[in-house]
């Protein structure tokens, strides 16, 4: 006979998985759901984007790059710098 605290921890998994179970297929459910109705709301024609390097050119985003780097480390930079670095 098995203890009373392995039965017990067989019976926290058991209703653990049963109820992580059911909450992810209703969420599953509901994006479903959700999916259908724009479906239905916009018809069923696929959205097509471009791809981000054909609607923006190289050029823009290095310029865009370069001043993510520079907000990033600017500080930083500034300090060495100022350090003769």
């Amino acid at each position: 006979m098995i203890s009373i605290l392995t039965q017990e921890r067989i019976l926290g998994f058991a209703l653990g998985s049963a109820l992580t179970g059911a909450v992810v297929f209703e969420n599953r459910r509901q994006i479903h759901r959700s999916i259908t109705e724009v479906n239905a709301k916009f018809g069923d024609r696929p959205q097509i984007m471009k791809p981000v390097v054909q609607r923006q050119s190289k050029f823009e985003i290095a310029h865009l790059w370069n001043k993510a780097v520079d907000k990033t480390f600017g500080t930083m930079i500034a300090y060495l710098s100022s350090r003769g670095w």
